[in-house]
């Protein structure tokens, strides 16, 4: 069994821990509108995790998905938060999800689409974020609609918008305070799938460090953390996920 020395050299060869911080997922993180700094769920864990490890802690921030993968990936950073995806995980070993989060479709007001089900089909075209989960989700499941790839998750619908697409993609919270602030636009009723977040580790670093994670996140579950860092940040339509295998 690694000890908690051995652990800490192997999550931070460098000697500090760095997290990587999505802030394209304004759930789980965001940056202050004064000083800059990020804050939110998954900053709340990341402390939380190097002062398991007893390391100091360096934020690795990023605006999208897919580059807080590569910084991941490429071991710029020793850790993240990212939605499980089996194309991310042939690099990153996963904790079960702590948070589930849905993703859901937006659409103009004088759309004749009524459901998830009327989406795919030939000529329509579906706005995403670049290398997101609802990016890699779409990409195996859409048969016949185009995909539309904007630069980051929080500029789908402005890219919806300035192309005049037929649909947004992306987390329920986001696409809601986007259709409130821009006005004619409404989501349409469920959603298209379910954002399992976790944390996850390189692959390279061992069966050890993702055991040490995923053992973290479950106490972070079962102790109430992840409930009332939800709570203090005022997070609604996010449910803490159930206990892990």
């Amino acid at each position: 069994m690694a000890t908690s020395a051995s652990l800490a050299k192997i999550f931070a060869p460098t000697g500090t821990l760095r997290a990587s911080i999505n802030l394209g997922n304004s759930i789980l993180a965001n940056a202050d509108p004064v000083t800059g700094a990020p804050f939110g769920v998954s900053i709340d864990l990341a402390h939380a995790f190097s002062q398991r490890l007893g390391l100091p802690l360096e934020l690795v921030v990023t605006d999208a998905a897919g580059k807080s993968v590569k910084t991941v990936t490429e071991e710029k950073a020793d850790f993240g938060f990212f939605a499980i995806d089996p194309l991310r995980g042939q690099d990153i070993a996963f904790t079960a999800p702590y948070v589930l989060i849905e993703g859901c479709y937006l659409v103009r007001e004088t759309s004749a689409l009524r459901s998830n089900d009327e989406v795919d089909q030939a000529g329509r075209r579906v706005a995403v974020g670049l290398g997101s989960a609802y990016d890699l989700f779409l990409t195996r499941e859409l048969k016949n609609a185009e995909i539309v790839r904007a630069p980051t998750s929080p500029t789908t619908v402005a890219t919806f918008m300035d192309q005049n697409l037929d649909v947004a993609a992306g987390v329920k919270q986001q696409l809601e305070a986007d259709a409130r602030r821009t006005g004619g636009l409404r989501l349409l009723p469920g959603h298209f799938m379910v954002i399992q977040q976790a944390m996850g580790v390189p692959k390279t670093r061992g069966g050890a460090a993702a055991d040490e994670l995923r053992a973290f996140i479950e106490e972070a579950k079962a102790n109430g953390f992840v409930a009332e860092a939800l709570a203090r940040h005022g997070i609604q339509g996010a449910a803490v996920a159930p206990p892990g295998p």
